[in-house]
């Protein structure tokens, strides 16, 4: 898969980790301002990349190194599922999307919690059973393609590390 991610970076370097609205991809070929990367079966089964097409808009975020400040949530880049807008409303430059997901992943979300939706980090309002909303703010809807995300469009989702580790310990602990 080749990206054009619109300009040249000198600081990266085959073997990089570079997310793609959200997935974390290994740099495997750099052509000038196109970088490109291998997706394996997990990716492809996982996420929403098999719907891209010449001229998808999507979010390109470095990995982030030791030593650098964090100043968001905990996030992998590791796409747990995928999602659905639900809804949109606007009003004025702010906008409140609702997010349809799987119950196993509406199971790992809490109100002001976290939850990465193409990559991009953001604040839980409200959550229910089978959806939950995010409040985007006009910045996020100018510089990531969530602001031209139209009802019924899938996207990548990933919940809290956090939330996944507890999960995986009260399996644990109610088998034995």
């Amino acid at each position: 898969m080749r990206i054009d991610v619109g300009r040249t970076f000198d600081d990266i370097m085959i073997g990089d980790s570079i997310a793609i609205s959200g997935c974390c991809l290994t740099v495997v070929g750099i052509y000038d301002n196109v970088l490109a990367f291998d997706a394996g079966q997990e990716t492809w089964s996982r996420t929403i990349m098999r719907n891209w097409v010449t001229g998808t808009k999507v979010n390109f975020e470095r990995a982030l190194k030791v030593g650098d400040r964090l100043g968001g949530h905990y996030v992998t880049g590791h796409v747990d599922g995928v999602g659905k807008l639900f809804s949109r409303s606007d009003d004025a430059d702010w906008s409140t999307f609702v997010f349809s997901a799987d119950e196993k992943l509406m199971k790992q979300m809490v109100s002001k919690g976290s939850i990465t939706i193409d990559g991009v980090s953001l604040t839980l309002v409200e959550v229910t059973n089978s959806t939950f909303s995010v409040a985007l703010i006009p910045h996020t809807l100018d510089v990531t393609s969530l602001g031209e995300l139209n009802e019924g469009e899938p996207v990548n989702l990933e919940t809290d590390v956090l939330a996944k580790y507890v999960e995986r310990q009260l399996e644990w602990k109610s088998q034995s």
